[in-house]
């Protein structure tokens, strides 16, 4: 997977986090899952088409979901609820297409489906690639960031 690809991601992960939850985000050490892997507890999939193919997937666990959404809305919430569950689904949009955005600036045209949340512990989620994994730290949490990519044929 091209670098040029996942650095759009990364980049878009830490501007939209630091600006919605407000503190320092950093950057995990990078590591590569195979095409099949155990998803986090609470997971947003978002599929991209165009001159780039493949899928981004941002895996939490239910406290950091819960933390985000939170600040997000500007309200406490005790559970991991629909509202919850649509402000995690808005943050996923929100990141990837500001990454879209960079691609773009890049020469690449792309698009991205609406985002799926997947909730529950022991889920299989199948890439059609092997997905580099970047944590990005927060003040809620670590969200690891999934991104399986290539050129279109």
């Amino acid at each position: 997977m091209k670098v040029e690809f996942v650095n759009p991601f990364i980049k878009a992960g830490i501007d939209v986090l630091v600006q919605l939850v407000g503190g320092g985000t950093e950057r995990g050490q990078l590591a590569v899952r195979s095409v099949v892997f155990t998803s986090q507890p609470i997971s947003i999939a978002v599929g991209v088409s165009g001159q780039i193919r493949g899928q981004v997937i941002y895996g939490m666990s239910q406290v950091t979901a819960t933390k985000i959404a939170s600040a997000m809305i500007g309200t406490p919430f005790i559970t991991f609820d629909e509202t919850a569950a649509s402000a995690i689904s808005e943050l996923g949009n929100i990141i990837s297409g500001n990454a879209m955005s960079l691609l773009a600036e890049s020469g690449y045209s792309c698009d991205i489906t609406p985002p799926t949340v997947i909730r529950g512990l022991n889920i299989e989620i199948g890439t059609s690639l092997p997905a580099l994994v970047i944590p990005l730290y927060t003040v809620c949490g670590k969200i690891e960031v999934n991104v399986a990519m290539a050129e279109s044929a």
